[in-house]
């Protein structure tokens, strides 16, 4: 089977350029295999990180067809199968059309060369959610902190993370903010959260509960579970944070907080958003933030001048139905929560 492999080339000061090259692959052989390949027998300057080839090191994260993967361990078979599946192409018959591979260098990272980025902000990111047990409250033992299997079991999904980069190269919230630490450096503070050696919960919650650097950055877009390819789910672990943050915080320790807890509170009353409340409670902090307030008076005025202040508020029906099922998803999630400390 013929296959055409784009891939996007970068050097310094030349920009980027594509580059094609044409293989006979068997379904079973894997993007690494190809780029081994084209390495090896049509283009040694060709420059891609390699290592294990067992999905193990994390080394050959790229992009695959837009997708953020590892190189060793999506095959050629699969992945043109998924591209069938999402290609809207209009002709009748593509029987004689060679497929294509489009190969480029992880997202969100600057490139070195070729398919080979600078993954030292992903490291930086890493570094500062401070990921590593800490047990300055504890006498040293003489052997070891012990766990139970219990314990332990609690770090399995988080402990899977390879740090390939997938999902860091793959987030919305990382392109559009450069603050935001990234889903693989806060999947990595769950697992801190979750460890009974580490004494450092609250202040970690603290760290982790700052502005959009932190758990508020995200947009809870999915890419990041979509694309890891060790089911660390980095979104669910983001959102085990927050629940945890909430349950520690009232209305007034941030903006971001309010907006989760007036959102749901607002909804539980009135069965949807009164939005007149909204902005005064959230933005305005009860009227206690006065800067805030004067913030969003502009678009105030605008929306009376345009007749779209809305002056009343009708709650839905199913009101109380609706109150019901938040306060069992909330009792059952504080259940939840206490079992796993």
């Amino acid at each position: 089977m013929e296959v055409i492999f784009k891939v996007i080339r970068y050097q310094d000061n030349h920009g980027s350029s594509v580059q094609s090259y044409t293989l006979n692959v068997e379904p079973a052989n894997t993007v690494l295999d190809c780029l081994n390949r084209i390495k090896w027998e049509l283009d040694g300057s060709l420059a891609f990180r390699k290592n294990c080839r067992n999905t193990i090191c994390g080394s050959c994260g790229m992009k695959i067809n837009g997708r953020s993967a590892l190189a060793c361990k999506e095959n050629i078979g699969s992945e043109l199968s998924r591209l069938s599946k999402i290609s809207y192409s209009s002709d009748s018959d593509n029987s004689e059309i060679i497929p294509e591979i489009i190969i480029a260098p992880l997202g969100n990272l600057p490139v070195i060369k070729d398919l080979i980025v600078d993954m030292n902000p992903f490291w930086d990111n890493l570094e500062a959610v401070q990921p590593y047990v800490s047990t300055d409250a504890r006498n040293i033992p003489e052997r070891e902190f012990l766990q139970t299997p219990e314990q332990r079991s609690l770090l399995n999904q988080t402990g899977n993370c390879i740090m390939c980069g997938a999902c860091y190269s793959q987030c919305n919230a990382r392109e559009v903010n450069p603050d935001f630490v990234g889903p693989h450096a806060l999947a990595k503070a769950q697992r801190m959260i979750l460890d009974s050696r580490d004494t450092d919960t609250n202040s970690r919650l603290d760290q982790y509960n700052h502005e959009t650097k932190g758990v508020w950055g995200c947009t809870r877009c999915y890419m990041c579970n979509e694309v890891c390819p060790m089911e660390v789910e980095p979104m669910e672990q983001i959102s085990k944070i927050k629940q945890q943050i909430l349950q520690q915080k009232d209305d007034s320790s941030s903006r971001a907080i309010r907006h989760r807890k007036v959102l749901i509170d607002l909804v539980k009353e009135g069965g949807w958003i009164d939005e007149r409340k909204f902005g005064l409670m959230v933005i305005g902090n009860y009227f206690r933030d006065v800067k805030g307030l004067l913030s969003i008076a502009p678009l105030g005025l605008r929306m009376l001048a345009t007749g779209k202040f809305p002056f009343s508020f009708e709650a839905s029906e199913g009101t109380e139905v609706v109150a019901n099922l938040i306060n069992s998803v909330q009792l059952e999630t504080k259940s939840s929560s206490s079992l796993a400390n």
